[in-house]
């Protein structure tokens, strides 16, 4: 399995104008050493930016344009549309939490959620950050993140919050399709009564007509997603679906379509195997009612 291990493009604009450009400069027949020399720019940081891997400015936009012999007003202003969204992204909500995000690249992650339109989300051990009670995912982040202080706990918590406001309410919610391994809601995470509000919020949550929640029942056995957790992230055309993949120091993304397909495919079986989401949320109140007991 193929691995992107470099920096995560810092936002679904960015991706965009960088397959754009790509795309403009191939027409041409042009090289990047042809560019930069006749346009005497560096050609690492062309190359950068057409792996998305940095921004631009319109000025550096407008002369690539000029060289690609695109003169149509329209299709020179949606190219230029993209570099100025892009800056607009890089001034993210998140940004006064660096400090505790970076280490991790969880800053990168949350750059691409927040240009995402559908979230398939899989996890075997832990509810989906985006379903999180605050108590639950302090429980969690205290736990995992041994290295950090309690403020820096508070922080990510918070963090946490303001994602689910961001990204499952507002005019422009994702769509969010989580499916759980039943050893998620039988781990007691925190205490009794934190798992108890968290089984009640997950109900809650599956009733919003952008959220679906299954569960996958001890009954079913092995199946695929034991490998581990994961989340495929969709973006508007023509931007193509990543996958996520979260660990402690080097979380990364993958983005080829062979990776992108096996693991639809896997969500896919795990979708069609999973209890339906009015099952699912009898189960919860099910096992709910067991942690009264």
């Amino acid at each position: 399995m193929a691995l992107k291990r470099s920096l995560v493009p810092q936002s679904v604009y960015r991706r965009q104008l960088a397959a754009r450009l790509k795309e403009l400069r191939d027409a041409t027949g042009l090289t990047l050493t042809e560019v930069a020399d006749q346009l005497e720019v560096n050609q690492g940081s062309l190359s950068r930016i057409e792996n998305g891997e940095r921004g631009t400015t319109p000025v550096l936009v407008r002369a690539l344009l000029d060289l690609y012999g695109v003169k149509d007003e329209d299709r020179r202003a949606d190219v230029l549309d993209l570099v100025r969204a892009d800056k607009e992204q890089q001034k993210p909500w998140w940004r006064k939490y660096s400090t505790v995000l970076t280490p991790t690249r969880y800053d990168g992650y949350l750059a691409l959620e927040a240009g995402a339109t559908h979230l398939a989300s899989y996890q075997p051990m832990l509810v989906p950050g985006l379903l999180q009670t605050e108590d639950y995912a302090r429980a969690v982040i205290s736990q995992m993140r041994k290295d950090l202080s309690p403020p820096q706990v508070e922080s990510l918590v918070r963090v946490r919050m303001e994602r689910q406001n961001s990204r499952l309410g507002g005019e422009a919610p994702a769509r969010l399709w989580a499916i759980l391994d039943e050893a998620v809601l039988r781990r007691t995470v925190g205490s009794v009564e934190v798992m108890r509000d968290q089984m009640r919020k997950l109900v809650e949550a599956s009733e919003r007509p952008n959220v679906t929640v299954q569960l996958l029942p001890f009954s079913l056995g092995a199946h695929p997603g034991l490998y581990g957790p994961f989340v495929i992230l969709t973006f508007p055309h023509p931007t193509p679906d990543l996958v996520w993949l979260e660990n402690a120091k080097n979380s990364v993304y993958l983005e080829s379509p062979e990776d992108v397909e096996n693991y639809t495919d896997i969500f896919d079986q795990l979708r069609s195997t999973a209890l339906d989401p009015s099952e699912t949320r009898a189960r919860i109140a099910r096992i709910s009612k067991e942690l009264e007991e």
